[in-house]
């Protein structure tokens, strides 16, 4: 069994250990997990501080929800990241919401030229559009692309984050790209 996949499965029992109160397990899931929490919400957030923070909240919410780890479903890895990639994405949601209503604010406020708000709408049409296509992919294609491209995971890391193939995650996330391309083309 290659090493990758014995620290997985010892993570997997801290965390298991950790849903029963075991604060040493939970000490190893921090100590196993938090860098990569970290780097995740870094690559997301590009802002150190708020990575910070993220990773924090991140720790506390799987110890207080490592009850609902289920681990025929996958690697203790994969579930922790999976929760930190939707915390440093609300995140991001946030502030762009902030920033979206400050930007109208400002556009009612200063009375821009028409090109500055059409690009503007034409940028939030654009990342609803993406999103509603990623929303339509089946799980088995959606987790490994935004695994791969969102969160910057090389296909192997994807492979040994979701115990999955290398060969099959490729495939995947290729056949991911060709229906995310069909329905942004569609115009869906």
């Amino acid at each position: 069994m290659p090493q990758g996949h014995a620290d997985d499965k010892a993570v997997g029992e801290l965390l298991v250990r950790s849903a029963r109160g075991d604060h040493e397990a939970f000490t190893g899931v921090y100590d196993a997990l938090a860098d990569s929490v970290m780097g995740l919400a870094f690559r997301i957030l590009r802002n150190a501080a708020q990575a910070e923070e993220v990773t924090q909240d991140v720790m506390v919410e799987i110890w207080r929800t490592a009850h609902r780890y289920e681990p025929e479903r996958g690697t203790a890895r994969a579930w922790v990241l999976t929760v930190a990639h939707r915390r440093a994405v609300d995140r991001v949601r946030t502030a762009q919401a902030g920033a979206e209503r400050e930007r109208r604010a400002a556009m009612l406020s200063e009375g821009r030229p028409f090109d500055e708000v059409a690009e503007a709408v034409e940028g939030q049409d654009e990342r609803r559009r993406v999103f509603g296509c990623l929303g339509r992919l089946g799980r088995d294609h959606r987790v490994p692309l935004v695994l791969a491209y969102y969160e910057g995971l090389t296909y192997l890391e994807v492979a040994q984050s979701l115990s999955t193939p290398p060969g099959t995650v490729k495939s995947r996330i290729r056949t991911a790209l060709r229906k995310l391309r069909a329905c942004l083309e569609g115009g869906s």
